[in-house]
């Protein structure tokens, strides 16, 4: 890519946050150990958007997310603060006291039987002390670690899933994780739950300076940086932490793009209610729908996706997705998009209600995953053609005008890639049977093979269905009572706040009222 990759920086903030990272992340690790013989040719979306390459003490290249998370105290399970990549001397430093010493050890968590089997980008720390690192993208690190047989993947089961930390599979930089302790993840005391209080987390001088320190080490060692995501829970404080973060990144890094994915369990996500299976099924929505500002070769960065999509005062869109997108093998990706009809061709990963009936303004959409051979029609010269799709001659083509179609006035951006959204282990088994290892709609009986890889059809809405949705926010607000709540008044919201976000909140939702777009 002609000057390099332009980097990203995630910043994921909040438990639930922290599960849909850990799939994510997961996801990530998957496709770059894509195996020799896969179909997908490399090279279309650039890992290094994401991920940077650094050094251990011992001479060995990592390669490890260009992230930094927050959670609570209670929230990492067996998994170390400072991660295992990077030796910390101080910790094997002599004890130069002579006197007596008292030892207070903490309980330690049991590790997780899945992360027994640990395999991540970095590579696997062996018995024999000596660590074993795969292979870099773009020829960096050394040789490809193998071994003599391919150990059966321990597949996490639900009942042993408590935080997102038991199935990480990559490994985290040490600079990546920042506690919170002040505030606990289990129990029902000290809990983080205001918005105001998620605020004043990061008015502290000491928590404030830690992420500026983070955020300082990993942007001067990018070259190219466009922008910040983040990952970020809305169903309690961390929604505050969220939003003076994006102060924070806003007023020190003026003109970088920054894209908040605002994060809630289930029950919306195709009705998966547990976060280990809610998480998995929005980091592919965001695995698919962030792909504009990941790809090696493209003009769009996060900046121009953001300004592609919100005008005229609007900030907030809705996403959707169809995982996985249902192509049958013996049919051409014109075939099944006739055979969607009118109807919307993903289903709402947004708590905005039903979208039929709804003006759309502007749109992001990505389809990833089909081999290049059903992209455009198979069917024999000569036949008379079911619909001006089947005359298109790419299948880029095909998806432009196909959403031409259903959204004449729309402003539409899509993309269609060849590589599809890994589902290996520890993604949860979500899949029928009548699926295919590809994630195919099979014609003939089920061959029992594991899903390994699903096409998936993503997209980022600015539609009138927000109106309604922060509409009706701003009502079910003005029936709240502050004094009610006392981890409100602790954190000092005051009701001319609340009257003042209420405001802001109903001029948002103005913008999204019918007709109030470019075209008009």
């Amino acid at each position: 890519m002609a000057g390099g990759p332009r980097e990203v920086l995630t910043l994921q903030l909040g438990h639930f946050a922290g599960f849909v990272g850990a799939h994510w992340w997961n996801q990530q690790d998957a496709a770059l150990c894509r195996p020799t013989d896969a179909k997908e040719p490399p090279g279309e979306l650039c890992p290094d958007v994401l991920y940077r390459t650094g050094r251990t003490l011992h001479g060995q290249e990592t390669y490890t997310p260009r992230l930094i998370l927050m959670d609570l105290k209670g929230s990492l399970s067996s998994l170390k603060q400072e991660g295992g990549l990077y030796k910390d001397k101080q910790l094997d430093a002599a004890i130069a006291w002579q006197g007596k010493l008292t030892t207070h050890k903490e309980e330690i968590y049991p590790k997780n039987p899945y992360l027994q089997d640990l395999l991540s980008a970095e590579g696997v720390l062996n018995s024999d002390g000596i660590w074993r690192v795969k292979s870099i993208p773009n020829g960096k690190g050394p040789p490809p670690f193998t071994t003599t047989t391919t150990p059966k993947p321990v597949i996490p089961t639900e009942g042993s899933i408590r935080v997102w930390s038991d199935f990480l599979r990559v490994h985290l930089h040490p600079r990546s994780i920042c506690m919170i302790q002040k505030y606990n993840h289990d129990g029902e005391a000290g809990r983080l739950e205001a918005f105001g209080q998620g605020e004043s987390i990061l008015k502290e001088p000491k928590y404030l300076e830690e992420l500026e320190d983070r955020l300082h080490f990993y942007v001067e060692e990018c070259n190219y940086l466009q922008g910040f995501q983040i990952l970020c829970d809305l169903h309690n404080g961390f929604s505050g932490v969220g939003a003076k973060a994006a102060e924070l990144l806003q007023d020190e890094y003026s003109g970088r793009g920054i894209i908040t994915w605002g994060l809630l369990p289930g029950p919306y996500c195709l009705g998966a209610a547990l976060p280990f299976h809610c998480g998995a099924i929005l980091a592919t929505a965001l695995d698919t729908v962030t792909v504009p500002y990941r790809l090696c070769s493209s003009p769009v960065s996060m900046v121009h996706l953001a300004d592609m999509l919100n005008f005229s005062g609007k900030k907030v869109v809705t996403a959707g997705a169809t995982i996985p997108f249902p192509l049958v093998p013996s049919q051409s990706l014109p075939d099944t998009l006739m055979q969607l009809g009118e109807a919307t061709p993903w289903t709402p990963l947004s708590a905005c209600g039903d979208p039929s009936g709804t003006c759309c303004f502007a749109q992001s959409v990505v389809l990833r995953g089909l081999d290049r051979a059903c992209h455009t029609s198979q069917l024999t010269p000569g036949t008379p053609l079911p619909s001006p799709l089947h005359a298109c001659t790419t299948g880029e083509e095909v998806l432009a005008q196909y959403l031409q179609q259903q959204q004449p006035r729309v402003r539409s951006s899509s993309h269609l890639l060849l590589t599809p959204c890994k589902v290996v282990p520890p993604y949860p088994y979500l899949f029928s049977s009548s699926l295919s290892q590809q994630g195919l709609v099979l014609d003939g009986p089920p061959t029992g093979a594991a899903v390994e890889s699903i096409p998936v059809l993503g997209a980022l809405c600015s539609s009138s269905s927000l109106n309604r949705a922060l509409g009706d926010l701003a009502k079910d607000l003005a029936r709240l009572d502050l004094r009610r709540w006392a981890s409100f008044m602790d954190a000092g919201v005051e009701q001319d706040d609340l009257e003042e976000t209420l405001q802001e909140l109903r001029s948002l939702a103005q913008c999204y009222q019918s007709g109030n777009s470019l075209m008009d």
